[in-house]
């Protein structure tokens, strides 16, 4: 038999010693590597075990035939190479195997260099195989990185389409603060000053946190775990709200509990979410115009294990259809007001710090934003964040 360059493993299978003797030579002289069965249910064991991808087997054995061999190997891994061995009196044994799939057979007494045509022909299909399965993969790893290409064009289109007539709905209430700014220095009004200024800042802040949002969507940011101190983090964030809704007229509740604890987290990115989650109350109360006397409320409790941030408001309220796209990138509530990247930051944020973002709200009425973290890395490590 020809030398091969490549082992490749072969269960041979036989009930006669003799034959499987002379085969064995024959066979690891030529480099391949020779595991021996003397019947069907011994070999169905072994190749359980190591799974060869060539099994040579005769027809005619006790405890399990060659050819009910050959069916379960084929059901358990139907890219097996089998090739029958049968006797001249035994071709219709063979031509039934060939309907079972047996990719060839050779006749009794073995010819060793039939065999290794034989031989020879099984190990091309299998190669052939393998490199068409390698190409496929690499096919399909080609279409999944058009795909994703496409992807981030689509998203980039969505993306400037959405901050496009956003930043443009900035740029005119920030005119519109500078005209009434400018009039007013003029006439000397200062309550005309005073509105233009505070819709200049108003404006300004609203373009910053816009072009925060883009920065963190675009840029990927590992986070930056610290141990904080709850309380200290809590109600400086408390009082950042607090001074947003000065002028509102939306009254700001705290609803703090204990115990307080150090927890592990980014401190910078959660100050993200709770503020992303506090803007959008402020716009739901304001958009809500049938009423004067709303609230927004900040909620903040601790356990053993975990931290619970709550920011309710009494604003417009969401129908179950906005409730459930309501993460979903660049979708928006608000119109051309909105860039749809907020929320979805804001669950992103949540979701790295292996916890949870749940909203319950009713059109009208109001909305309540729960976020539930770990509070330490042990925690997240038990999470699978």
């Amino acid at each position: 038999m020809s030398p091969m360059t490549n082992s490749f493993h072969v269960l041979l299978v036989d009930d006669e010693r003799d034959i499987r003797d002379v085969l064995q030579v024959a066979l690891s002289d030529s480099g391949y590597t020779v595991s021996l069965a003397e019947n069907g249910q011994q070999a169905l064991a072994l190749f359980r075990e190591s799974s060869p991808p060539i099994v040579i087997t005769d027809i005619k054995m006790p405890v399990m035939d060659g050819i009910e061999l050959l069916q379960r190997i084929k059901r358990e891994n139907p890219e097996t190479e089998v090739i029958m061995i049968t006797g001249h009196g035994d071709m219709d044994l063979a031509i039934k195997s060939l309907k079972y799939k047996a990719g060839d057979f050779i006749t009794k007494p073995i010819n060793v260099d039939a065999l290794d045509i034989t031989l020879q022909r099984t190990r091309e299909r299998i190669v052939m195989r393998r490199k068409l399965q390698e190409y496929t993969t690499h096919l399909e790893a080609l279409v999944r990185e058009k795909s994703q290409l496409q992807d981030h064009l689509s998203s980039l289109g969505l993306m400037i389409g959405s901050i496009s007539h956003g930043i443009k709905g900035l740029l005119t209430g920030l005119d519109g603060g500078i005209y009434l700014l400018g009039k007013g220095l003029k006439t000397g009004d200062e309550v005309q000053m005073e509105e233009g200024w505070q819709t200049v800042r108003l404006m300004a802040e609203r373009i910053r946190k816009m072009v925060m949002d883009i920065l963190f969507y675009a840029k990927k940011r590992d986070l930056q775990w610290e141990k904080v101190d709850l309380r200290h983090f809590v109600e400086e964030i408390g009082r950042i709200m607090e001074n947003r809704l000065k002028d509102t007229g939306i009254m700001y509740v705290r609803e703090f509990g204990g115990p307080w604890v150090d927890c592990t987290i980014d401190p910078g990115s959660v100050h993200i979410a709770l503020i992303n989650l506090f803007d959008n109350a402020i716009d739901a109360c304001q958009r809500q115009t049938d009423r004067s006397d709303h609230r927004i409320t900040f909620g903040v409790k601790s356990d053993a294990t975990h931290i619970t941030f709550t920011i309710s408001d009494t604003g417009t309220g969401m129908d179950a259809e906005t409730q459930d796209k309501l993460f979903t990138l660049f979708f928006s509530s608000k119109g051309r007001k909105g860039t749809g990247l907020g929320l979805y930051i804001t669950q992103k944020i949540i979701s790295q710090h292996g916890g949870t973002i749940t909203v319950a709200s009713t059109p009208g009425r109001g909305s309540r934003f729960t976020l539930v973290l770990p509070r330490s890395a042990a925690d997240l490590e038990k999470a699978g964040a």
